[in-house]
């Protein structure tokens, strides 16, 4: 019995070629897509691209909604912690007043 002969290097550049050749061969034979087919991928990547602006929009819309809402909230608490003070200063005025009163 004779024993495995590794294939030298023409062997393995034919065998290369003939590969090559036959996956040009089979791409050639390959029918051309059909024009109906083509066009409604077309469409549907362009249904799909535009579900993804609106979702970008829509999401954008909603970040400057919340940023907004933030914003205003901000300003209530300032407001608040402000009448806080004002309110706070004048109970300390009517606490001076009434000391004062005291001491008439």
């Amino acid at each position: 019995m004779a024993g495995f002969k590794s294939p030298d290097f023409n062997e393995r550049a034919a065998a290369a070629r003939a590969a090559k050749q036959a996956a040009v061969e089979q791409l050639r034979n390959r029918p051309a897509p059909d024009p109906a087919i083509i066009a409604e991928r077309k469409a549907a990547q362009a249904a799909r691209e535009e579900r993804r602006a609106a979702r970008k929009a829509e999401a954008a819309a909603a970040r400057l909604a919340k940023a907004e809402a933030a914003k205003a909230q901000a300003a209530e608490e300032a407001e608040a912690l402000q009448r806080s003070e004002a309110e706070q200063k004048a109970a300390r005025d009517a606490r001076y007043a009434a000391r004062k009163a005291r001491k008439k």
